[in-house]
């Protein structure tokens, strides 16, 4: 029996900054972001979006009533949660229309959180082979303002339906993970940006990467032209791009070629959207699937998950024959492409309106066009609306 990623869904709200305009009001050279970290676009998240929100709106492009009927199982990663107990999942249960019968938990790691809920549902589906399981990476990217971590912001969520006999990726039983206790990368209670050593934060991201790698030859005896595609978390998309260089040190012109290839085509998303977080790496699966000509059933795709703090894990799995079928014919191209540009000023005043430790607050959210959205707070008790 396969097991595997079965749909994939995406969403991030409709308003975007341009990375050089950006560049031009911090007084910095607009290639140091277009270039120096391969961004073009960045992803604005109005108050009227939040995790939930967003998880929903990703989930709803994807789920029939056939399979909400069968998920048993809502895993939801995140960052960027909305209370210290209540699970964003359970919100999401009612949203959706699931069942009752379901299990919904929220998991923590950082970027990798999204990695470990498709792992720990993959297990579930061996045991319960007629389950399936909602995996969901959603998280708003913040550093703040006019701060070096600033350009590598960004937000939305990915929605990722496993279950057996998948669609898109038959994922492979052996994986190789690795966890140090360090500080690149965190975000203490209270605070609403995130700190980050950055330097030293994608030094390690580069020695972990060689870590699973080079475990992950030891315990499969796959080799790199064993692979069609290799994805990379993706907080900037340079960082992934000099990760692959990494693996491809001495290998043969032909192959890093190809696999170049398809980095391009696997980071044209992440480019004009930005920084993720749990689900980076899976938005990065999605521009790989819609932009690639070349990739076909039985190609196999390496994945390398990192998440600061640290951890990581490097997996793999086959394409299947069905799998362009997984988007639910979603044109993610061209939803992107019909986003609306928000000057950096307006950009600016809804990064500041985000709705945090906010007891009482009515939202106007007549120009969000999105299916689910955040009308207010009442009592710090947060008011979602499905259109």
């Amino acid at each position: 029996m396969e097991i595997g990623i079965d749909k994939l869904g995406f969403f991030t709200p409709d308003l975007y900054v341009d990375m050089a305009k950006l560049a031009h009001a911090r007084q910095e050279d607009p290639n140091k972001y277009l270039i120096g970290i391969g961004q073009e676009k960045m992803s604005v998240i109005p108050p009227t979006q939040d995790v939930v929100t967003m998880a929903a709106n990703a989930a709803n492009k994807i789920l029939t009533d056939e399979d909400k009927k069968q998920i048993d199982f809502v895993i939801f990663a995140t960052e960027s949660g909305i209370d210290n107990s209540k699970a964003a999942a359970v919100y999401l249960v009612r949203l959706l229309d699931l069942q009752p019968n379901v299990r919904a938990i929220e998991v923590k790691q950082a970027c990798y959180g999204a990695t470990a809920g498709i792992q720990l549902a993959k297990e579930h589906v061996a045991f319960s082979p007629e389950s399936k399981v909602l995996v969901i990476g959603a998280d708003i990217a913040r550093y703040g303002l006019s701060v070096p971590g600033e350009p590598t912001q960004g937000g939305g969520a990915v929605a990722i339906l496993v279950s057996a006999e998948p669609r898109i990726l038959a994922l492979s039983k052996e994986s190789t993970y690795y966890t140090q206790d360090i500080m690149d990368f965190w975000r203490p209670l209270g605070k609403t940006e995130a700190m980050v050593d950055g330097k030293y934060s994608s030094n390690v991201y580069l020695e972990f990467l060689a870590q699973v790698w080079n475990d992950y030859q030891k315990k499969t005896g796959l080799v790199l032209k064993d692979f069609d595609a290799l994805l990379f978390h993706l907080p900037y998309t340079k960082l992934g791009l000099k990760g692959l260089r990494q693996l491809l040190v001495g290998t043969d012109p032909a192959l890093a070629a190809r696999l170049t290839q398809e980095f391009e085509n696997a980071r044209k998303f992440n480019q004009i959207v930005g920084n993720l977080y749990t689900g980076s790496l899976y938005l990065s699966l999605v521009s790989l699937l819609q932009n690639s000509e070349q990739l076909a059933a039985g190609s196999r795709i390496g994945l390398f998950s990192y998440g600061s703090g640290a951890e990581a894990e490097f997996y793999s799995g086959i394409l299947q024959e069905k799998f362009k079928e997984g988007l639910m014919g979603v044109d993610y191209a061209q939803i992107l492409g019909h986003r609306k540009e928000v000057s950096v000023a307006e950009y600016e005043e809804l990064f500041n309106d985000q709705l945090y430790d906010v007891e009482t607050r009515k939202l106007d959210y007549v120009n969000d066009s999105a299916s689910f959205i955040l009308t207010g707070v009442t009592e710090y008790q947060r008011q979602y609306l499905k259109k």
